[in-house]
């Protein structure tokens, strides 16, 4: 079937059909044309995928990132990031990179992070003399700290594949690389904005600003120490901490910025159930494009495969990054996650490599392949609310690709960024 399977899904995608459903399609040729199964597995492998208690937790952390992405939320971390770094060269920019790190603890998401703060962002940075699609590559590019920084809907997800690590290690291990690749941006924004003479946004405020503006941006920034200290000391589980996480963000809204109305909660919880139908819709279809895999056996000939080259475990990573890095250019991070990670986590637990640096270098590398064309979805995110081509976008990115690439090194490099933070919290 494998030799259906692949060839299928690569067509519908190059035609341009969504990923959930070439997935789906290429799964139900495959079965009809090279086996004796009945088509209706497909469909009951897709519902066996769902049926996960910790799968709960990623509707409701995407409603809780609809609940909490108000415009006052929005505007008190742009206002703290902006009186944190606005006086340096180039602050509108590092401004942008810092409230996008602020907002991951937020949304989860690398695309909430670009279509929120992001783009609030790109039209302050041309209101203060930058060019926009250098503005939008920047979005870009510091939207990528989203699912690295905890909470995370592409960690919940990587720990339901692979038994050897869990929802609170990687929302642990996932802190200090999502700070490496915030200070990696904000140092090739600091070398455009010299070279191109971007000026500060503002002169540097007194400290009692600075102060205010914290205060007021503290009951969002507060949900980050609530969900990751919640699981880290056992008061409740992940799916727990994303119910709790939507009625603080609810408290939030309606009492502390007092921007969320009842009126305003049908179109949130919309947005929220379309949003969390299209992420379930990917994964479902992953499941049963994993079960074709697995029946065939793929993932235990790679693994015999890869073990029998002996390679050493720096090589293997090294090997793996290429890999990922190549697959992230046609796949989203939560289809890859689902599909890459039963076959390459055995292997890597095999060699010896801690299991949550092995679980960030995939999450990262994945991730990457949002900002890459041609399906990367922060491309044409970020293209579609600027009215600018794609193409004008990543004629500005080169600066954050290596930006990128040195900040995946050094977690691929130094693994005690992913996994000394879970060791140091008992997990």
């Amino acid at each position: 079937m494998a030799e259906i399977l692949f060839p299928a899904l690569f067509l519908l995608l190059i035609l341009g059909l969504p990923v959930a459903f070439a997935m789906a399609i290429s799964v139900f040729a495959a079965i009809m044309l090279a086996s004796s199964y009945q088509p209706l597995v497909v469909v009951k492998e897709m519902f066996s995928g769902l049926d996960s208690f910790p799968l709960l937790a990623v509707p409701f952390f995407i409603l809780a990132s609809e609940i909490m992405t108000g415009g006052a939320v929005t505007l008190a971390i742009l206002r703290l990031a902006q009186s944190l770094v606005g006086h340096l060269r180039g602050g509108l920019g590092h401004a942008n990179v810092v409230s996008s790190a602020m907002f991951a603890g937020i949304s989860g998401s690398a695309l909430a992070d670009a279509a929120g703060p992001g783009t609030m962002m790109i039209r302050m940075m041309e209101k203060g003399g930058y060019d926009r699609p250098y503005a939008s590559a920047l979005t870009i590019a510091s939207a990528v700290v989203g699912p690295i920084i905890p909470p995370s809907i592409t960690m919940i997800i990587y720990a339901m594949q692979d038994q050897n690590v869990s929802v609170g290690s990687l929302f642990m291990a996932g802190i200090l690389p999502g700070l490496v690749i915030t200070v990696m941006v904000i140092l090739a924004n600091a070398r455009v904005s010299r070279q191109r003479n971007y000026a500060s946004g503002a002169p540097m405020p007194p400290f009692a600003e600075i102060a205010r503006a914290a205060l007021f941006a503290l009951p969002a920034l507060i949900l980050i120490v609530l969900i990751v200290g919640g699981i880290r000391f056992g008061v409740f589980t992940p799916t727990e901490a994303s119910v709790i996480a939507v009625f603080y963000a609810l408290f939030v809204g309606m009492f502390v910025y007092r921007s969320l109305r009842l009126r305003d909660l049908p179109a949130i919880v919309l947005r929220a159930a379309l949003t969390s139908g299209a992420v379930l819709l990917i994964l479902g279809a992953a499941r049963a494009f994993a079960w074709v895999l697995i029946i065939e056996s793929v993932p235990q000939y790679l693994a015999q495969t890869i073990i029998a080259w002996d390679l050493a475990p720096i090589v293997f990573l090294l090997a793996v990054n290429l890999l990922l890095l190549v697959f992230g250019l046609f796949m989203d991070p939560l289809p890859g996650v689902m599909i890459l990670v039963p076959i390459l986590a055995p292997i890597s637990f095999a060699l010896g490599i801690d299991p949550n640096h092995f679980a960030i270098i995939v999450i990262v590398n994945l991730t990457l392949g949002l900002t890459t064309p041609p399906v990367g979805s922060l491309i044409f995110v970020v293209s579609s609310t600027v009215g600018l081509k794609p193409s004008t976008l990543i004629r500005e990115m080169p600066p954050f690709f290596i930006a990128l690439a040195v900040a995946l090194l050094l977690i691929t490099f130094l693994p005690f960024l992913s996994a000394w933070l879970p060791k140091a919290s008992g997990f």
